[in-house]
């Protein structure tokens, strides 16, 4: 009997084809009505939702000019001393629109006479009731702790904002196209993932992305903490120069996220340097001379925009983690210690 995630895995081409027919005109609206009524925008988000955080700083930083702030719960609860909001568009994502100190990030902002609106899974959560728009991802229920189909949903949704706000229909269309790719970009997966038993007494590693991949990086690192117990630190290219890249030695496993584009010589060349100091490489790229020189070579369907690549990127990450937990012998639906909805307050 097939495990809950892998079913959720397989599933997500069909949500993202969905949200987008159901939501794409829902958003344009709420485009129009905002446009022009912020200057900025704050986003509240923890976990797999602060990583499609990380995204649409990307996303709206390069394509609508936005600048784009991660809030800062605590100061909304815990130090009850929230900061001032004047000018900012506040925006909670939140798969299950629970978490009392995301929620209180929205409503202060309604104090400050700001607009919000959240990207939830459930339009009937708090989250959803405290916000002026609300995104619903059209998931259906996510039963498997591991978050997969609701994190690329959220991506999806940033997109389309980003499209809608700039009236971009180069974009709107290739929004529309990336859901056909992701079927492709699982299938690709599934014929190697199993060589993953080369890491079944994997205790460390670092997962490396830039750009728009840097949320990739650090959802492929969440979900094989999730899963594998395997402590596993995100880190962009840059960043780890400065510092960890001392850590790499012969045999030290390294994943990395390139894609075409902007970035993706910078990364390339970047993983050139890594093998040189012996490190182990598993790969998810669109390069195939990348793929070629890695231990495990995730391919990625070529032609996917750099800025939706994250949608299709995330993929083979999902499936690595999920692989390695059943080669540690892991409970992959139901980790050790965690809960489906998780409050923070």
């Amino acid at each position: 009997m097939e495990d809950i995630l892998i079913s959720e895995i397989r599933e997500q081409p069909k949500v993202i084809r969905n949200l987008i027919d159901v939501e794409l005109d829902n958003i344009n609206k709420i485009a129009s009505q905002l446009l022009g009524k912020f200057k900025y925008i704050v986003i509240a988000a923890r976990g797999t939702s602060d990583n499609a955080a990380r995204y649409a700083q990307y996303v709206l930083g390069a394509y609508n000019h936005i600048q784009i702030a991660l809030a800062t719960p605590s100061l909304f609860t815990i130090y009850n001393s929230p900061p001032m909001l004047d000018e900012a568009l506040v925006i909670g994502i939140s798969q299950s629109g629970q978490s009392p100190d995301i929620v209180s990030v929205l409503e202060e902002a309604k104090k400050q006479n700001r607009p919000t609106l959240c990207i939830t899974n459930d339009s009937e959560s708090p989250l959803a009731d405290t916000s002026d728009f609300v995104i619903p991802l059209h998931a259906n229920k996510e039963r498997a702790v591991a978050a997969t189909k609701t994190y690329t949903a959220s991506l999806a949704a940033i997109a389309m904002l980003s499209a809608c706000l700039a009236q971009d229909q180069k974009h709107t269309e290739e929004i529309h196209q990336i859901a056909e790719r992701l079927d492709i970009v699982i299938q690709n997966a599934l014929t190697v993932v199993k060589k993953t038993e080369r890491y079944r007494y994997l205790e460390h590693c670092v997962v490396i992305g830039r750009g728009f991949n840097y949320s990739t990086a650090y959802e492929i690192a969440l979900k094989v903490k999730e899963l594998t117990r395997v402590v596993t630190i995100p880190y962009s290219s840059a960043d780890f120069k400065h510092g960890p890249i001392a850590t790499v030695q012969p045999g030290f496993p390294v994943i990395v996220v390139s894609s075409a584009g902007s970035m993706g010589d910078h990364i390339n060349d970047f993983t050139s340097k890594l093998l040189e100091m012996g490190a182990e490489i598993i790969a998810v790229s669109d390069h195939t001379p990348l793929l070629e020189r890695s231990q495990l070579g995730f391919k990625i369907e070529s032609g996917i925009p750099e800025w939706l690549s994250p949608i299709a990127n995330i993929l083979p990450g999902q499936l690595f983690a999920r692989q390695l937990a059943i080669e540690k012998g892991l409970n992959i639906d139901q980790p050790e210690g965690l809960s489906k909805v998780t409050e923070t307050y």
